[in-house]
């Protein structure tokens, strides 16, 4: 707030609280008149606060745990010299823990008629949209002793993508998907319906491949070789329920999972297939359909920006209805949720047959690692009690994902480092197999 007038000199000496005014205080005013006509002096070469313009420019987007550069542009109209301290406020989630302070204040001197820009970092600690607050602006005098102070508001939004992690995984699963589709020296071939070429017969091949024809002109028995298909359908279904919130590690089973996602679109979709998105738990909260190959991954890194686990149960059978209406045709459906016994078999195992009736399905979950070294404790009665615990839920888990598989589904269970490439892996088996 502007200090203005006697109550503002009076201010600056420490004498009464602003906006309070006693006439027995003017033989003190008297006795400080040269400080008080200094204060006055200072306070009225101060630049002021109100007209200044300001906007923005910089970064839109940023992955999680990379910079973002917002720039402000301060332009100040008025005749006087602008010397001032500067505030850019963002929500606390903008910053890393203990750099808010020295990133967000600025000092800056702006002649008259002129203008200066100045940058602010913002390191984000969360994906999503983030949103400056307001611009804080502390005028000064020449002399330091009063100051004008106001605020601005500068819309901007940051998003914050997912980070990728697992794209260090790519190289080596397309490296694979080029053995599977012939175009290395590794002529592996899938059992898919496009014919590629003949060879001899090896123990462990189909019979129904046999080329008989082919067998009668040669000596021996030929076989004939598949490309594998392209152009098939691929649903990525995220469970974004309560179940989804938990933390493994670092982060949630949510984020993990997105990571996985994007690794098998980023596969698939160089593969020639095409990729869709749906994330749903009571209700749509993203879906990506009908992108072109190049335009897929920036489509579902954008989607999954924004998405956050909601704290209600997954209603499946909704759930099952809209991927059902979003894949028409054959198509693989991966759905990343919970292996928890409660929620897969009230859930899940009821309406499975509606999926698996027309399509190849896939579950993958994300395992907590925790579980895992808490199995292999000893040494002290507490850790024989955790391991007995965690050998229950791992026991758990595996009976679950067994009944899964009893129905014909594919089920990926793996800790969040090892979730994408699993994922990705099982994607190529599929397309090997032919039951893509």
């Amino acid at each position: 707030m502007a200090l203005t007038g006697r109550a503002a000199l009076l201010a600056a000496l420490g004498s009464l609280p602003v906006g309070i005014w006693d006439p027995s205080w003017t033989g003190l005013l008297a006795v400080n008149a040269p400080l008080a006509l200094a204060c006055a002096c200072d306070y009225a070469l101060a630049a002021p606060v109100r007209p200044l313009h300001l906007t923005r420019s910089g970064d839109t987007t940023t992955r999680l745990g990379e910079p973002a550069d917002v720039t402000l542009t301060l332009t100040n109209p008025s005749s006087r010299p602008l010397r001032a301290r500067l505030r850019d406020a963002w929500p606390p989630s903008g910053w890393q823990p203990g750099t808010e302070i020295d990133a967000s204040r600025h000092h800056l001197t702006v002649p008259a008629g002129e203008r200066r820009r100045i940058t602010t970092r913002l390191r984000p600690t969360r994906r999503g949209d983030h949103q400056a607050d307001r611009v804080t602006i502390r005028s000064y005098g020449p002399l330091g002793l009063l100051a004008r102070q106001g605020t601005h508001k500068v819309p901007w939004t940051v998003r914050v993508l997912p980070p990728f992690t697992s794209r260090k995984h790519l190289p080596s699963k397309l490296a694979r998907l080029r053995e599977l589709d012939g175009r290395t020296s590794a002529l592996t071939r899938g059992g898919g319906t496009e014919f590629d070429s003949l060879r001899a017969y090896v123990p462990g091949d189909d019979t129904r491949s046999i080329d008989w024809r082919a067998t009668a002109r040669h000596s021996t028995v030929a076989v004939r070789t598949w490309r594998p298909e392209r152009d098939r359908h691929i649903l990525l279904v995220l469970d974004t329920g309560r179940t989804s919130a938990a933390r493994v590690g670092d982060a949630t089973r949510l984020d993990a999972a997105m990571d996985a996602a994007l690794l098998l679109a980023a596969l698939a979709s160089r593969a020639g297939d095409r990729v869709d998105l749906l994330a749903h738990d009571r209700r749509v909260r993203a879906l990506v359909q009908g992108r072109s190959a190049r335009d897929v991954l920036p489509s579902l890194v954008n989607a999954m920006a924004t998405l956050e686990p909601e704290l209600v149960e997954t209603d499946t059978r909704t759930l099952t209805t809209t991927a059902l209406r979003t894949a028409p045709r054959r198509s693989l459906i991966v759905l990343l949720t919970t292996l928890d016994t409660a929620p897969v078999e009230e859930g899940l195992l009821p309406v499975l047959p509606r999926l698996t009736q027309r399509h190849t399905v896939l579950v993958a979950s994300v395992a907590d690692p925790h579980i895992a070294r808490m199995a292999t404790s000893r040494g002290t009665t507490d850790a024989v009690y955790d391991a007995a615990s965690a050998a229950q839920a791992q026991s758990d888990r595996h009976r679950t994902a067994e009944q899964l598989r009893r129905h014909g589904v594919t089920v990926v269970d793996a800790t969040p480092n090892e979730l994408a490439p699993a994922l990705a892996d099982a994607y190529l088996a599929l397309k090997a197999t032919g039951r893509l």
